[in-house]
C-alpha cells in the first residue's frame, strides 16, 4: 500500500497555518506526528489534496505550568515530553501514566498531544485495506451504509482509542481551537461526540493549539489501567481512570472514576454509572478493580442487535 498524490504545506507559525486552511478549504487534512493518518491514507480510508504539516510549528510545542493559572500543554508537545516531565508526573499523576502507556517508545517520541487527543475512531470492519472493506459492501464510516458492528443502528460504532483523553477528562480540562475565523476554548467533555463519523465538536478548519488543565486538579491522585493483549503498541481493548484529591488511604473516596473504549467517544466524569462508583467505593485501588468496574459500565451501552432481532 501506498500514499496517494497530495501536496503538502509545511507552515512555521499558527497564522501560516490558518491562511492555508482559509484558502485550501476541506480538501486539506492536518498532520503532526502522523502515527494515525499516515497508516490510515495508505489503507485507503483518506485521500486529501492537501496534506498540512505541522510539525514546524514551535509555538504549539511546550508545557507549562502556574500555580494561579494552572497547566497549558501545546498541541504539538511529544507523548515523549509529557511522559519524561518531572512537572506532570508529580502533579497530574493520572496523565502521566496514560501518556506512558501508548502505543511504544519510537511511536510516543513522533506522536503529540493534539494528534492524541483528535485520532479517528477504530473498527475491525473500517481499518481494513480498501480491497478487504469493498468485498464486505464497505461501512457506514467508508463507502457503505451499515454499521457492522451493529447493524441495527443509525450511527458509527468505531471506538475511541486514545488514552490522553480520559485522563484529561477527569481533571477537568479545557481544549483550546483556532480557526481563520478566531478562537475558543471548551471544556474537553464537549469536545468529544459518541458517533463514530463525528467524532469531534471541532470544524474542519479548526486546529487544535493547546489544552489546559485547571491548577485545583494539581496534586490530585490518580491511576489509569489499559487493558490490550499485549504490553506494548496495542491500542486498549477497555480502560478505566480515576482522579482526585489526595488522601492518606489509599482506598477509593469520592473522585472522577470513567471508562473508555468500546464506543466513540471518552466518558466524562458524568457519565460514570452508579454501579461502577458502588463497585469502586472504599476499594484498594487496582489495575483488576478499575477495570472490572469499567467493564460493567460499558456492556449495556451498545445494541449489538439487528433490527427485528430479540434481544
Amino acid at each position: 500500500m501506498s500514499l496517494p498524490a497530495c501536496e503538502v504545506i509545511r507552515p512555521h507559525t499558527l497564522d501560516e497555518a490558518l491562511n492555508a486552511l482559509a484558502c485550501h478549504g476541506p480538501g486539506v487534512q492536518m498532520v503532526a506526528g502522523g502515527t494515525d493518518l499516515i497508516p490510515s491514507m495508505k489503507q485507503g480510508l483518506f485521500a486529501p489534496q492537501v496534506l498540512l504539516d505541522l510539525k514546524g510549528i514551535r509555538e504549539l510545542d511546550f508545557i507549562r505550568f502556574d500555580p494561579e493559572q494552572g497547566l497549558a500543554i501545546g498541541a504539538l508537545a511529544r507523548i515523549t515530553t509529557i511522559v519524561d516531565s518531572p512537572l506532570i508526573a508529580r502533579r497530574f499523576p493520572v496523565l502521566h501514566e496514560a501518556a506512558k502507556t501508548i502505543a511504544s517508545p519510537l511511536l510516543r517520541n513522533m506522536g503529540t498531544l493534539g494528534g492524541n487527543l483528535c485520532l479517528d475512531t477504530r473498527c475491525l470492519y473500517y481499518n481494513q485495506s480498501g480491497f478487504w472493506r469493498e468485498s464486505l459492501g464497505g461501512c457506514i464510516k467508508k463507502d457503505g451504509t451499515v454499521c457492522h458492528v451493529a447493524p441495527g443502528s443509525r450511527m458509527c460504532w468505531a471506538a475511541f482509542s486514545g488514552d490522553t483523553a480520559p485522563a484529561l477528562l477527569a481533571l477537568g480540562a479545557t481544549v483550546q481551537l483556532a480557526s481563520p475565523g478566531g478562537s475558543r476554548e471548551v471544556p474537553l467533555a464537549e469536545f468529544y461526540i459518541n458517533d463514530g463519523l463525528a467524532r469531534m465538536a471541532k470544524a474542519h478548519d479548526e486546529i487544535v493549539t493547546a489544552v489546559r488543565v485547571p491548577a485545583s486538579s494539581a496534586g490530585w491522585s490518580g491511576a489509569y489501567k489499559k487493558l490490550r493483549i499485549r504490553q506494548s503498541i496495542d491500542y486498549p481493548l477497555a480502560a478505566s481512570r480515576r482522579s482526585g484529591p489526595r488522601r492518606h488511604s489509599h482506598r477509593q473516596a469520592a473522585a472522577n472514576f470513567g471508562v473508555h473504549h468500546g464506543i466513540p467517544a471518552p466518558h466524562g466524569p458524568g457519565l460514570c454509572a452508579q454501579s461502577a462508583q458502588r463497585a469502586l467505593a472504599g476499594q484498594p485501588i487496582g489495575a483488576r478493580l478499575l477495570i472490572m468496574a469499567g467493564c460493567n459500565d460499558i456492556a449495556p451501552r451498545k445494541n449489538l442487535c439487528r433490527e427485528g432481532d430479540k434481544a
